[in-house]
């Protein structure tokens, strides 16, 4: 495969005739062994018909309304999907695709407040399919265990056994952020930095900012196909930093300090002995300069810490968003971030 080749020569690691499922695995394998390496030669393979019907099935799959064109997935197979799929090809390689703006629809949320759905048309599916199917795996050998969001093979319940875990070994001290419309406010050019720091491709980072700017001049579609690869890379600092607190708080096996992050819910449990008191506020403190970078808001309303008492796994259970608003209605206490009256 000429994309994953040395621009020398070197390190050749496949055949040009290569299917989809091997050349992920080896663009992962690649990544996973190179963490510096910049990946050149991946818009060819976002072009492939393969690659293409290949998104085209998880679309529909998902299913899901049409777009602001109105077209649907049985308007689309009555006129036959190769027919689509080969108008896609060609205008991606003819470097003429241009994404129709998406359709916005509003999905009602507690207490009278809304969440905008941004809908791409199904063609738009399919390209940005397409183009996650290629970056995922260099993304997913960087990307770190305390994430579990919209990653392959990673579901919200394996999160929650995480924060269980750590509960049942005295992690409890409890610290949880909210983000305040965290998708509405990535902004583009420190996303596209970040994507850039593993792909050397100028057709890629070209078909990404049309994408991105299909959507607006900030944030990532909720209902995008690449959305939550995108979102999930843009916080990949935050796990960074969260794993080096892990390793430099160690003592031999036992760490100090647990995390989970399921997309933009965030949760942090620390030891309960007092003598790592310290720790409550040297982790705060970091995430917050950490989000700073990012221009990332941390909802103070709906964040804080708490502690619980008398910890029994079978006595507990996590939401998805693993909240710590859970942990307060059974330990009847909750703080904000920063406050002593909450220690225990």
């Amino acid at each position: 495969m000429q994309s994953l080749q040395h621009r020398e020569g070197k390190d050749e690691m496949t055949k040009a005739s290569i299917d989809l499922q091997d050349l992920r695995r080896r663009i992962y394998v690649k990544a996973k062994a190179e963490p510096s390496w910049r990946f050149w030669g991946l818009y060819v393979h976002v072009c492939k018909m393969e690659t293409l019907r290949a998104a085209y099935e998880m679309a529909k799959q998902n299913d899901g309304a049409p777009g602001v064109d109105g077209v649907t997935f049985e308007a689309i197979e009555a006129q036959g999907v190769e027919t689509l799929l080969e108008q896609l090809r060609d205008e991606l390689t003819e470097h003429t695709y241009q994404p129709l703006p998406a359709r916005k629809q509003e999905i009602p949320k507690d207490g009278g407040k809304v969440r905008v759905l941004s809908i791409p048309a199904i063609r738009d599916r399919v390209v940005q399919g397409a183009l996650k199917l290629i970056l995922e795996p260099v993304f997913e050998a960087d990307f770190q265990p305390g994430s579990f969001g919209y990653r392959p093979r990673r579901t919200a319940h394996d999160a929650i056994r995480r924060v269980a875990e750590a509960i049942v070994q005295r992690k409890t001290r409890v610290l949880d952020f909210d983000l305040r419309a965290y998708f509405d406010n990535v902004r583009h050019d420190r996303l596209l930095e970040k994507v850039a720091q593993r792909v050397d491709d100028a057709d890629v980072m070209h078909l990404l900012k049309v994408m991105l700017k299909a959507s607006g001049k900030m944030g990532v579609p909720q209902g995008g196909v690449i959305s939550p690869l995108l979102s999930n890379l843009y916080l990949n600092e935050v796990d960074r930093m969260l794993e080096r607190a892990r390793e430099v708080t160690r003592n031999g096996k036992y760490a100090y300090i647990e995390y989970a992050r399921f997309a933009d819910d965030l949760v942090i449990l620390i030891d309960a002995y007092r003598r790592h008191d310290w720790l409550i506020g040297a982790v705060n403190k970091r995430l917050r300069e950490e989000f700073d970078k990012l221009r990332v808001e941390i909802n103070d309303e709906k964040s804080g810490w708490s502690t619980l008492s008398e910890v029994k796994a079978s006595g507990f259970w996590v939401s998805t968003s693993a909240t710590s608003a859970v942990y307060a209605e059974r330990c009847g206490r909750t703080t904000r971030p920063g406050s002593k009256s909450g220690r225990r």
